[in-house]
């Protein structure tokens, strides 16, 4: 029992230090975003923008194949439900304020966490055991300021766009079921949709987005960063990395949700 009870303390302590150094490294990015564009030998544009384009064009296919049919699913399995109270045109406005308030933020970003959070970590972990990140120290460049702060840009900004792009198509693909399948006009389908979506369920959507951009950024890096063992250790850390950020944007999200709540109350 005390050896049982000894390790539950040690976990705990363990996970408190983790929280605080990936705290740290949050610190230390945003005090580089702010001051380093005014200092010498700044990270390059190009190298921000081939983030860019990673993080956002070439996610862009699965993002739209995954809200798409997540807007189909929800609108059957709405219109299965609806349909025994005769309301089936408020299918429209089920899937448009979900999408937008709700499945569109975390699915693109649990997307987002496996697809460019497994890849941040992977790279900046095989520098570091490659001891890359030792060189940069040796000329004196920040590993920060040329790894973590690009990567934190890139998915600051890409991540609401794609939230953007995967909430209509979402939409969409509600927007097909409704047409094909339970014979609503298109006009009234999109009448429907717009009438019942508010811009705070927009605003909201995108706040949250833009919260989970820096918990996969800060949580991928700082795995990254704290890699060791070699090439089995660039492997274990990147499943740390994925499952502590799906862990993080579902906890993340529903401390949101929560403050959003009680504050319409």
């Amino acid at each position: 029992m005390a050896n049982f009870i000894e390790n539950i303390g040690r976990g705990a302590l363990d996970v408190v230090r983790d929280i605080s150094k990936a705290f740290r490294l949050f610190l230390l990015t945003v005090y580089w975003i702010v001051v380093g564009p005014f200092r010498k030998r700044f990270v390059s544009p190009k190298y921000i923008f081939e983030q860019l384009v990673f993080v956002g064009v070439r996610s862009i296919s699965i993002v739209f194949f995954v809200s798409f049919f997540t807007g189909v699913v929800l609108a059957m399995q709405g219109a299965y439900q609806l349909a025994q109270l005769g309301a089936t045109i408020y299918v429209a406005g089920l899937v448009s304020v979900s999408m937008a308030r709700e499945l569109g933020p975390v699915l693109i970003a649990l997307v987002v966490a496996g697809r460019v959070g497994a890849a941040n970590t992977a790279q900046i972990g095989s520098m570091k055991v490659t001891e890359q990140i030792e060189a940069l120290d040796t000329m004196a460049l920040d590993p920060v300021r040329f790894l973590v702060v690009p990567r934190f840009l890139a998915l600051l900004i890409m991540l609401p766009a794609l939230t953007v792009f995967g909430d209509l198509a979402g939409m969409f693909g509600g927007y097909v079921v409704g047409v094909v399948n339970l014979d609503i006009t298109p006009m009234l389908y999109i009448d429907t949709a717009v009438r019942f979506l508010a811009l705070k369920d927009i605003y909201t959507g995108l706040f949250k987005s833009a919260i989970f951009a820096m918990v996969i950024a800060i949580v991928s890096c700082y795995q990254g960063l704290n890699t060791s063992g070699g090439a089995e250790g660039v492997g274990r850390h990147t499943t740390v990395s994925v499952v502590t950020s799906f862990i993080f944007i579902i906890l993340t999200d529903c401390v949101i949700t929560g403050l959003f709540y009680f504050a319409d109350m």
